[in-house]
């Protein structure tokens, strides 16, 4: 653990306004005593919907000049912003089929998950940001995976690729990749790492939300979440044992990849 004289590190978490960002900010916050939080926002409603606070940055994460504020100063980054589909309004469930989705115009996968990661990495490096989470999805080794094809996106390719350009920054870093998320209570599951899509194969293919923000804060902590990629999910509720030891979590994975 980090030692109680030292600065207390500076954590940026963008896509603060979005459902697991969120979780993340909440918690940086209420461990003032180890960190310094601060959130960034695509908008002034998201600014205010968690709280409002003077530490939260407003900034469009696809203009590389707007992120230059949030950066400056701060340890870590903590990266969980996402394209969003949405589905068509004229979806009728009572005539069976199935929903169609779409993306805004300038709210695709490619511009939002590749390039606005990848402007993110860039400010950060240039920063001085000394690790970076990047939060990023489990099937993004099969490219015919059904997520892609949500509003002809293609979101798992370049989430990957945004994953590919940080694993080659130079930065520390740790790319987890959850399965499926849930609204669900975190903590009282046991977690599970994997690689290469491999637990899409099993039964424990999903993980509540707040165990991923968890996930996302401890690897701050410790030198053994630097430089790994991994796949995460949780066993079922009331199997096994709730994670504790973190350490031994991200001790357990070897990939950089």
């Amino acid at each position: 653990m980090a030692d109680s004289a030292a600065p207390r590190p500076t954590v940026l978490v963008t896509g603060a306004g979005g459902r697991t960002g969120q979780i993340v900010y909440n918690k940086l916050k209420e461990r003032s005593e180890q960190f310094v939080a601060r959130g960034l926002v695509r908008t002034e409603e998201s600014k205010q919907k968690i709280g409002g606070a003077d530490d939260v940055y407003i900034a469009d994460i696809r203009d590389a000049d707007h992120l230059v504020p949030a950066v400056q100063g701060a340890d870590a980054l903590i990266i969980l912003t996402s394209a969003v589909p949405k589905m068509k309004p004229d979806f009728d469930p009572s005539k069976g089929g199935r929903p169609e989705f779409y993306y805004e115009d300038g709210m695709y996968p490619e511009q939002v998950d590749w390039l606005g990661q990848k402007n993110q990495i860039d400010a950060a490096k240039a920063a001085g940001v000394k690790h970076i989470v990047l939060v990023g999805s489990m099937g993004g080794t099969n490219p015919n995976h059904p997520l892609n094809r949500l509003g002809n996106g293609n979101i798992l390719v370049w989430k990957r690729k945004a994953e590919q350009y940080l694993a080659d920054s130079g930065v520390p870093y740790t790319i987890i990749r959850p399965g499926g998320l849930q609204d669900k209570d975190g903590g009282v599951r046991e977690l599970i790492v994997g690689k290469d899509d491999e637990l899409l194969q099993t039964d424990t293919k999903t993980i509540p939300r707040a165990d991923v923000a968890e996930v996302c804060v401890q690897a701050l902590q410790y030198e053994e979440a630097k430089f790994k990629a991994f796949d995460l999910a949780s066993k079922p509720e009331g199997e096994g044992t709730p994670t504790k030891d973190f350490r031994a979590l991200l001790s357990q994975v070897t990939a950089r990849f």
